[in-house]
């Protein structure tokens, strides 16, 4: 049975009529770049997250860019992050003009360590991007205090973690909600994703959204007069809209991840091979990915290939170990749990219409090996 990773065709059948009909009110229109969609996703994305602002922009990596160009970074500025996540998390903060400063994570949840957050602070150290990874959070309410301590930026990566809450204090709080800003990527293969590349900024501080505003408007807050030199990063009119469409359907969707999450963990609870995610009990987890720690990883994505079977590394390899950052020092070992995560981790076929059949084609694929 042919089981894809991800099967955004299935997910457009059921949407097509909608989305279709919020892009040709643009293509009518001819109201391409920020169009009316655009201010009414932020408005509709600032809800979700809990926070004032929602500043949208081209990408998810724009939204990590653009608020760590507004912390003026200064040569030898070090920027903290996991060194297990995707490329762009550790790439801003170079490209933004800091260093990467890179902490390990736990082994529970992927997500970075609050005390190698802490070790690795210096008198050089600005800010702090935490990823909610697979979209599951991290640990916030141990976290916000250490970047409080030492008077740091704290950037919330959520762009696995749309929707995703945490138990904070007795209260539930939203991925984005509660550090500095948050950052958000409507990459279509995200849980709310749209038919292109997009992004936004969520916080609850006026000053630093309208300072968003402009860095994604070239710098400037109306045409033809620039404050600073900013980027081109609006968010489409014709994303905008499809996000707009998609909106409405992302509680079903997450609640759909969640029930194809809890079926695929009663079936691998107590195999001594097969261990399935871990979720922390403080956590709403909307399942961006569904990942896995197997022994003979690689032998098992080939064994599930043949059979038709999608799979995917997040990720194969750490960060502090990229060719790129070779020059940062960083050896094999410096970063023991992530190391250990990316020779085991492998994810399986999470999206919401995956019928009871194909799921039923994954965990038996997945037995099977390991007979």
């Amino acid at each position: 049975m042919n089981v894809p990773l991800l099967d955004l065709v299935a997910q457009h059948r059921g949407i097509k009529d909608e989305v279709l009909g919020a892009i040709m009110a643009v293509i009518e229109r001819q109201g391409f770049i920020m169009g009316p969609e655009v201010a009414q996703l932020e408005a509709q994305v600032a809800r979700l997250s809990g926070t004032r602002h929602a500043v949208g922009c081209a990408s998810g990596t724009d939204a990590l860019l653009l608020p760590l160009r507004a912390l003026d970074l200064a040569p030898g500025d070090e920027v903290i992050t996991t060194p297990f996540t995707f490329f762009a998390t550790a790439g801003a903060i170079h490209n933004a003009g800091g260093t990467p400063v890179f902490a390990d994570i736990e082994a529970a949840s992927f997500n970075i360590s609050p005390g190698a957050i802490e070790a690795a602070i210096t008198p050089r150290t600005r800010a702090v991007i935490v990823v909610h990874l697979f979209g599951q959070m991290a640990a916030m309410e141990a976290i916000l205090p250490i970047a409080e301590r030492h008077g740091l930026a704290l950037i919330e990566d959520a762009a696995q973690a749309v929707g995703a809450r945490r138990k904070v204090a007795g209260e539930w709080r939203s991925a984005g909600e509660l550090g500095t800003v948050g950052t958000l990527s409507f990459f279509p293969s995200k849980n709310l994703g749209g038919y292109g590349d997009g992004g936004m900024m969520v916080t609850q501080d006026d000053a630093l959204a309208e300072r968003l505003r402009r860095l994604r408007l070239h710098g400037g807050s109306r045409q033809y007069y620039h404050d600073e030199v900013g980027f081109n990063s609006r968010l489409d009119t014709l994303q905008a809209a499809v996000l707009l469409a998609k909106l409405p359907h992302l509680a079903e969707w997450s609640a759909a991840r969640a029930r194809n999450a809890a079926r695929y963990t009663e079936a691998f609870t107590g195999h001594p091979a097969v261990c399935p995610p871990q979720v922390d009990s403080l956590n709403s987890h909307i399942y961006n990915q569904y990942t896995l720690r197997v022994p003979q990883r690689d032998e098992l994505q080939v064994h599930l290939k043949e059979r038709g079977i999608g799979s995917s590394v997040y990720y194969p390899l750490a960060l502090h170990l990229q060719p790129c950052f070779a020059h940062l020092g960083y050896q094999t070992g410096s970063m023991p749990v992530a190391e250990a995560a990316t020779e085991s981790v492998i994810s399986l076929p999470i999206y919401p219409e995956m019928s009871r059949e194909q799921q039923d084609a994954v965990i038996d694929a997945v037995l099977q090996f390991y007979v």
